[in-house]
Parts: C-alpha cells; sequence; structure tokens
C-alpha cells in the first residue's frame, strides 16, 4: 500500500500562500523538501505546477491535478482527481502532496503522514492556508527546532506527524 504523506511549509495561523506564490523562504525547507521528495512521486494542483519557476521538478513523477482534459503540463501527467492520481501511484512506496491549499484539504482525510515547517510568524496578508492538523488525528512523532540564523529571518521547526 503506497504511503500519502503530505510537505508542507506554514506560518504559525496556518498561512502557505500569497497571490499563487510561497510567502516564506526557507532555504533548510527547501533542501528538506528535496532530500524528501527526490526519486518520489510529487502530486500538485495546477496553480501550484503553474507556480514551479522551471515547471516541473527534476528526479520525481509530477502529476498535477487540473479538470481541464485539454491542460497540457510539460514534463508532467495530468489526473482529473486527487483519487486518480493517487490509484495511478499504487505501485510506489511513498508520494508526496505538495500543494496547494485546495489539494492539501483533499488529501488530509487521506494522508498517511505530515512533514511540516512551521514558521514561527503570523502572516497578515495570506489567501492560502493549510488545514488545521487536529491532534485526535494526528500524532506527533518528530521535531527539530531551528534559530533565526544569517540564512533564515524567522525560527522554524521540522515536525512530523502520523496518522492516529
Amino acid at each position: 500500500m503506497t504511503k500519502v504523506s503530505i510537505i508542507v511549509a506554514a506560518s504559525l495561523n496556518n498561512a502557505i500562500g500569497r497571490g499563487n506564490q510561497l510567502i516564506y523562504r526557507v532555504p533548510n525547507d527547501m533542501k528538506r523538501f528535496k532530500e524528501l521528495t527526490t526519486g518520489h512521486t510529487i502530486i500538485m494542483g495546477r496553480k501550484t505546477f503553474e507556480s514551479l519557476p522551471k515547471g516541473a521538478l527534476p528526479n520525481r513523477r509530477n502529476l498535477v491535478l487540473s479538470t481541464n482534459l485539454n491542460a497540457e503540463f510539460t514534463g508532467a501527467e495530468r489526473f482529473s482527481s486527487l483519487d486518480e492520481a493517487i490509484a495511478a501511484c499504487k505501485d510506489e512506496k511513498e508520494v508526496f502532496i505538495i500543494g496547494g491549499d485546495s489539494v492539501y484539504k483533499q488529501a488530509m482525510p487521506k494522508a498517511d503522514a505530515i512533514y511540516l515547517t512551521l514558521i514561527e510568524d503570523i502572516t497578515k496578508d495570506a489567501d492560502a492556508f493549510f488545514p488545521e492538523i487536529k491532534s485526535e488525528e494526528w500524532k506527533e512523532t518528530g521535531r527539530e527546532p531551528h534559530p533565526i540564523d544569517e540564512k533564515h529571518h524567522y525560527p522554524y521547526t521540522f515536525i512530523n506527524y502520523e496518522r492516529r
């Protein structure tokens, strides 16, 4: 059975984006994202794909959700639904849901794990948010705090969750 994992960076108020762009640039989060997802399948919505500066992410199978049957995404496969995309990964050990907010909402009841980078800031002008992680559904399995440094303007914490 394929493990479905969500990977996300969110602020204290669950903000993840504004204007189809990430709000925060956290170099160590990007490094962690690359380490965890390389060699795996990533599933994303159309807007997330369109926000990638160089298109499909290398060394990963890129799946894009779009109900537009004529939509084409260079270097990626199109699926009409999250269920269809996950079903196409039945032989894989782990797949990663990488956004955006509507895909995260759909994925929460299907996910087995969450890899969260919690950015210790409150964003006032976000327009995309991550769903609440409910303690009755998720148990924390790892936590790694990081302070502000020359490359990181906010403290942040890597938190791993597994479904209860």
